[in-house]
């Protein structure tokens, strides 16, 4: 019983993630404002998108602690209000900053540089182009129905096979929302799918989830490391990232 419930449910409580999901009532729906990002990549900077408030069903006073994050290319996110963010593209995906402080674009599109504390990463990385290498580093960890992709992938003979380690990372967490979704709880000071982005390992813990997007398959990954003081506002980052995803899913 205590197994069953686990799987049900994913929160997260004093910074750590419990996988109790209550059956309670949905929420009404709540609207939040929309913030477009600039973003720069293969053909040059971007603007910050234009766009309206959302509307999510996410308990009220949640919603009053986020906002929607966009730039032109890539999936929008959930993060906390009045926090910045930087897009970046090419042709193997896009990925999406979201942080405290100010986000310097060149540095970022420069160089890989590594966050320290709290942030969130919303990768998209496309499996027909050279994004197809992220796709299946995550795939081997956490899809094995994408065995035959992965194996493609080592077969061409670009990376090692070592590169593609099969299974879960030992430290994280892992729950399985469907063959295509899982969320995962990247515990702090350990290597796992929440480093598997610009957030380095630190003393807080990294949630989040990965999605498999289209037949390609592509594939969405989210890393959200927050304050302990925002940690009730995961899941409902995680959740909507489910949500807006779930059109796309194979």
């Amino acid at each position: 019983m205590k197994s069953l419930l686990g799987f049900a449910v994913f929160t997260i409580a004093a910074g750590l993630l419990c996988l109790v999901r209550p059956a309670i009532a949905a929420p009404a729906d709540a609207t939040i404002p929309f913030v477009g990002c600039k973003s720069d990549g293969q053909t040059g900077p971007r603007d910050a998108p234009t766009g309206a408030s959302k509307t999510f069903p996410i308990d009220g006073r949640v919603a009053q602690q986020l906002a929607f994050y966009k730039a032109e290319t890539g999936q929008g996110v959930l993060g906390p209000r009045d926090w910045h963010c930087f897009g970046l593209y090419g042709s193997n995906g896009s990925i999406l900053i979201i942080a405290p402080e100010p986000l310097d674009g060149a540095e970022l599109l420069a160089r890989p540089s590594a966050i320290a504390g709290p942030a969130i990463q919303a990768t998209e990385s496309y499996g027909d182009t050279s994004g197809r290498f992220a796709v299946a580093r995550i795939a081997a960890r956490v899809f094995p129905a994408q065995k035959d992709f992965v194996q493609r992938i080592i077969d061409e003979g670009i990376e090692p096979a070592k590169d593609f380690p099969a299974g879960p990372y030992p430290g994280d967490r892992l729950n399985y929302r469907s063959s295509q979704v899982v969320e995962y709880l990247t515990p702090s000071n350990t290597e796992g799918l929440g480093t598997t982005s610009r957030l380095q390992q630190s003393g807080d813990p990294i949630s989040g989830v990965a999605i498999l997007l289209d037949s390609t398959p592509n594939l969405l990954h989210v890393a959200v490391r927050l304050p302990s003081s925002m940690s009730a506002l995961a899941p409902a980052i995680v959740r909507q990232a489910e949500q807006d995803a779930s059109s796309r899913q194979p």
